[in-house]
Protein backbone atom coordinates (compact mmCIF):
# COMPACT_ATOMS: atom_id res chain seq x y z
CA UNK A 1 0.00 0.00 0.00
CA UNK A 2 1.42 3.31 -1.10
CA UNK A 3 0.42 6.77 0.11
CA UNK A 4 0.54 9.39 -2.62
CA UNK A 5 0.14 12.50 -0.50
CA UNK A 6 -3.00 14.64 -0.56
CA UNK A 7 -2.69 15.84 -4.12
CA UNK A 8 0.21 17.09 -6.18
CA UNK A 9 2.78 14.65 -7.50
CA UNK A 10 5.64 16.62 -5.93
CA UNK A 11 4.37 15.60 -2.48
CA UNK A 12 4.80 11.88 -3.18
CA UNK A 13 7.67 10.64 -1.04
CA UNK A 14 10.71 9.08 -2.79
CA UNK A 15 9.98 5.72 -1.18
CA UNK A 16 6.39 5.77 -2.45
CA UNK A 17 7.53 6.79 -5.94
CA UNK A 18 10.03 3.91 -6.05
CA UNK A 19 7.35 1.42 -4.98
CA UNK A 20 4.93 2.60 -7.67
CA UNK A 21 7.56 2.43 -10.40
CA UNK A 22 8.69 -1.05 -9.31
CA UNK A 23 5.21 -2.58 -9.25
CA UNK A 24 3.91 -4.93 -11.92
CA UNK A 25 0.30 -4.15 -11.02
CA UNK A 26 -1.12 -0.78 -9.96
CA UNK A 27 -4.47 -0.70 -8.16
CA UNK A 28 -6.39 2.30 -6.94
CA UNK A 29 -9.26 4.72 -7.12
CA UNK A 30 -9.11 6.36 -10.55
CA UNK A 31 -8.54 9.88 -9.19
CA UNK A 32 -5.52 8.75 -7.17
CA UNK A 33 -4.14 6.93 -10.18
CA UNK A 34 -4.38 10.16 -12.17
CA UNK A 35 -2.53 12.05 -9.43
CA UNK A 36 0.24 9.45 -9.46
CA UNK A 37 0.39 9.34 -13.24
CA UNK A 38 3.97 10.66 -13.39
CA UNK A 39 5.17 7.43 -11.76
CA UNK A 40 3.07 4.94 -13.76
CA UNK A 41 4.20 3.42 -17.08
CA UNK A 42 2.34 1.77 -19.95
CA UNK A 43 4.00 -1.56 -19.12
CA UNK A 44 2.17 -1.86 -15.80
CA UNK A 45 -1.24 -3.47 -15.43
CA UNK A 46 -3.81 -1.02 -14.06
CA UNK A 47 -6.69 -2.04 -11.79
CA UNK A 48 -8.82 1.09 -11.63
CA UNK A 49 -12.09 1.40 -9.73
CA UNK A 50 -14.61 4.03 -8.76
CA UNK A 51 -15.63 5.47 -5.42
CA UNK A 52 -17.38 3.04 -3.05
CA UNK A 53 -15.56 0.03 -4.55
CA UNK A 54 -12.90 -0.22 -1.86
CA UNK A 55 -13.51 -3.87 -0.99
CA UNK A 56 -13.33 -4.99 -4.63
CA UNK A 57 -10.17 -2.90 -5.15
CA UNK A 58 -8.39 -4.42 -2.16
CA UNK A 59 -9.42 -7.97 -3.06
CA UNK A 60 -8.06 -7.55 -6.56
CA UNK A 61 -4.77 -6.27 -5.16
CA UNK A 62 -4.53 -9.15 -2.67
CA UNK A 63 -5.37 -11.74 -5.35
CA UNK A 64 -2.64 -10.37 -7.62
CA UNK A 65 -0.12 -10.37 -4.76
CA UNK A 66 -0.99 -13.97 -3.87
CA UNK A 67 -0.13 -14.88 -7.46
CA UNK A 68 3.40 -13.68 -6.76
CA UNK A 69 3.06 -10.36 -8.55
CA UNK A 70 4.40 -7.09 -7.15
CA UNK A 71 1.36 -4.86 -6.49
CA UNK A 72 1.09 -1.21 -5.51
CA UNK A 73 -2.29 -0.27 -4.05
CA UNK A 74 -2.38 3.51 -4.22
CA UNK A 75 -4.18 5.57 -1.58
CA UNK A 76 -4.57 9.29 -1.12
CA UNK A 77 -2.66 10.83 1.77
CA UNK A 78 -1.37 8.09 4.08
CA UNK A 79 -2.68 4.51 3.66
CA UNK A 80 -2.95 4.10 7.43
CA UNK A 81 -5.10 7.21 8.02
CA UNK A 82 -8.70 6.82 6.80
CA UNK A 83 -7.45 4.80 3.83
CA UNK A 84 -6.92 1.21 2.69
CA UNK A 85 -4.32 -0.29 5.04
CA UNK A 86 -6.81 -1.53 7.62
CA UNK A 87 -9.15 -3.04 5.04
CA UNK A 88 -6.27 -4.88 3.33
CA UNK A 89 -5.22 -6.47 6.61
CA UNK A 90 -8.83 -7.39 7.45
CA UNK A 91 -9.31 -9.09 4.09
CA UNK A 92 -5.92 -10.80 4.26
CA UNK A 93 -6.64 -12.17 7.74
CA UNK A 94 -10.00 -13.50 6.60
CA UNK A 95 -8.42 -15.14 3.55
CA UNK A 96 -5.82 -16.88 5.73
CA UNK A 97 -8.53 -18.06 8.14
CA UNK A 98 -10.31 -19.58 5.13
CA UNK A 99 -7.16 -21.48 4.16
CA UNK A 100 -5.64 -18.99 1.74
CA UNK A 101 -2.05 -17.83 1.59
CA UNK A 102 -0.72 -14.76 3.33
CA UNK A 103 0.68 -12.17 0.93
CA UNK A 104 3.62 -10.00 1.92
CA UNK A 105 2.10 -6.64 2.85
CA UNK A 106 4.15 -3.48 3.22
CA UNK A 107 2.59 -0.17 4.23
CA UNK A 108 4.48 2.76 2.72
CA UNK A 109 3.56 6.02 4.42
CA UNK A 110 2.46 9.09 2.56
CA UNK A 111 1.80 12.69 3.58
CA UNK A 112 -1.58 12.80 5.34
CA UNK A 113 -4.05 15.57 4.60
CA UNK A 114 -3.84 16.85 8.17
CA UNK A 115 -0.09 17.48 7.82
CA UNK A 116 -0.35 19.11 4.40
CA UNK A 117 -3.29 21.29 5.44
CA UNK A 118 -1.67 22.29 8.72
CA UNK A 119 1.44 23.44 6.86
CA UNK A 120 -0.69 25.48 4.48
CA UNK A 121 -2.52 27.14 7.39
CA UNK A 122 0.60 27.85 9.46
CA UNK A 123 1.05 25.93 12.71
CA UNK A 124 -2.35 24.85 14.07
CA UNK A 125 -1.27 21.39 15.27
CA UNK A 126 1.55 22.41 17.62
CA UNK A 127 -0.27 20.92 20.61
CA UNK A 128 -2.43 17.85 21.20
CA UNK A 129 -5.05 17.25 18.53
CA UNK A 130 -7.72 14.76 17.52
CA UNK A 131 -8.77 13.71 14.03
CA UNK A 132 -12.45 12.86 13.51
CA UNK A 133 -14.23 11.90 10.30
CA UNK A 134 -17.82 13.07 9.91
CA UNK A 135 -18.61 10.34 7.39
CA UNK A 136 -21.29 8.08 8.85
CA UNK A 137 -21.19 5.59 5.99
CA UNK A 138 -19.17 3.15 8.10
CA UNK A 139 -19.44 4.69 11.59
CA UNK A 140 -22.76 5.34 13.38
CA UNK A 141 -23.46 9.05 13.77
CA UNK A 142 -24.16 8.55 17.49
CA UNK A 143 -20.57 7.39 17.96
CA UNK A 144 -19.22 10.31 15.93
CA UNK A 145 -21.16 12.75 18.12
CA UNK A 146 -19.78 11.06 21.25
CA UNK A 147 -16.23 11.51 19.96
CA UNK A 148 -16.89 15.15 19.04
CA UNK A 149 -18.08 15.87 22.57
CA UNK A 150 -15.11 14.06 24.11
CA UNK A 151 -12.47 15.76 21.98
CA UNK A 152 -14.06 19.20 22.31
CA UNK A 153 -14.42 18.94 26.09
CA UNK A 154 -10.72 17.97 26.37
CA UNK A 155 -9.72 21.13 24.44
CA UNK A 156 -8.04 19.23 21.62
CA UNK A 157 -7.35 21.03 18.38
CA UNK A 158 -9.66 19.13 16.03
CA UNK A 159 -9.01 17.99 12.48
CA UNK A 160 -12.27 17.18 10.73
CA UNK A 161 -12.12 14.83 7.76
CA UNK A 162 -14.99 14.22 5.31
CA UNK A 163 -16.94 17.23 6.58
CA UNK A 164 -19.53 17.43 3.84
CA UNK A 165 -20.68 15.88 0.56
CA UNK A 166 -23.63 16.25 -1.79
CA UNK A 167 -25.64 13.79 0.29
CA UNK A 168 -24.22 14.58 3.73
CA UNK A 169 -24.95 18.24 4.43
CA UNK A 170 -26.12 18.36 8.05
CA UNK A 171 -23.21 16.69 9.86
CA UNK A 172 -20.84 19.67 9.70
CA UNK A 173 -23.54 21.97 11.10
CA UNK A 174 -24.19 19.56 13.95
CA UNK A 175 -20.44 19.30 14.63
CA UNK A 176 -20.14 23.09 14.75
CA UNK A 177 -23.04 23.29 17.22
CA UNK A 178 -21.40 20.68 19.46
CA UNK A 179 -18.09 22.55 19.41
CA UNK A 180 -19.80 25.82 20.36
CA UNK A 181 -20.75 24.17 23.66
CA UNK A 182 -17.04 24.03 24.54
CA UNK A 183 -15.30 26.73 22.44
CA UNK A 184 -15.81 30.45 22.10
CA UNK A 185 -17.49 31.71 18.94
CA UNK A 186 -14.29 33.47 17.80
CA UNK A 187 -12.17 30.29 17.91
CA UNK A 188 -10.05 30.22 14.72
CA UNK A 189 -11.04 27.67 12.10
CA UNK A 190 -8.94 26.83 9.05
CA UNK A 191 -10.51 25.27 5.95
CA UNK A 192 -8.33 23.88 3.18
CA UNK A 193 -9.98 22.37 0.11
CA UNK A 194 -8.20 20.39 -2.63
CA UNK A 195 -4.90 20.81 -0.78
CA UNK A 196 -1.84 21.09 -3.06
CA UNK A 197 -3.97 20.71 -6.20
CA UNK A 198 -4.66 23.35 -8.83
CA UNK A 199 -8.06 24.15 -7.32
CA UNK A 200 -6.67 24.60 -3.79
CA UNK A 201 -8.54 27.10 -1.64
CA UNK A 202 -7.69 28.28 1.87
CA UNK A 203 -9.80 30.20 4.35
CA UNK A 204 -9.30 31.15 7.98
CA UNK A 205 -12.52 32.04 9.72
CA UNK A 206 -14.13 31.59 13.14
CA UNK A 207 -16.23 28.87 14.68
CA UNK A 208 -19.44 30.87 14.57
CA UNK A 209 -18.95 31.78 10.89
CA UNK A 210 -17.41 28.57 9.54
CA UNK A 211 -20.62 27.39 7.86
CA UNK A 212 -20.48 30.44 5.59
CA UNK A 213 -17.26 29.09 4.06
CA UNK A 214 -17.09 26.74 1.09
CA UNK A 215 -16.82 23.28 2.66
CA UNK A 216 -17.01 20.14 0.54
CA UNK A 217 -15.77 16.55 0.38
CA UNK A 218 -12.28 17.71 -0.57
CA UNK A 219 -12.07 19.98 2.47
CA UNK A 220 -10.18 19.43 5.69
CA UNK A 221 -11.35 21.57 8.59
CA UNK A 222 -9.05 22.40 11.50
CA UNK A 223 -10.67 23.91 14.61
CA UNK A 224 -8.35 25.54 17.10
CA UNK A 225 -8.27 24.98 20.86
CA UNK A 226 -8.76 27.65 23.52
CA UNK A 227 -5.25 29.07 22.91
CA UNK A 228 -5.16 29.02 19.10
CA UNK A 229 -4.90 32.43 17.45
CA UNK A 230 -4.97 33.82 13.92
CA UNK A 231 -2.10 36.10 12.88
CA UNK A 232 -0.88 37.41 9.54
CA UNK A 233 -3.34 35.18 7.70
CA UNK A 234 -2.01 32.16 9.54
CA UNK A 235 -3.42 29.91 12.25
CA UNK A 236 -1.16 29.17 15.25
CA UNK A 237 -1.59 26.98 18.33
CA UNK A 238 1.06 27.79 20.97
CA UNK A 239 3.04 24.83 22.29
CA UNK A 240 3.46 26.46 25.71
CA UNK A 241 6.90 28.04 25.40
CA UNK A 242 5.70 31.47 26.52
CA UNK A 243 4.67 30.04 29.88
CA UNK A 244 8.10 28.51 30.49
CA UNK A 245 10.56 30.85 28.77
CA UNK A 246 10.94 34.55 28.20
CA UNK A 247 10.09 35.10 24.54
CA UNK A 248 10.31 38.88 24.78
Amino acid sequence: MVGTGPGAADLVTPRAARAIRAAEVIAGYKTYLELAGDFISDSQEILSSSMMQEVQRCRQAIDAACQGRRVALICGGDPGIYAMAGLVFELARRAVQDGGTMPCIEVIPGIPALSACAAILGAPLMHDFAAISLSDLLTPWELIEKRLHAAASADFVMVIYNPKSKKRTTQIARARDILLNYRSADTPVGIVSAATREAESVEITTLDKMLDANINMQSTVIVGNSNTFAWNNRMVTPRGYSGKYNLG
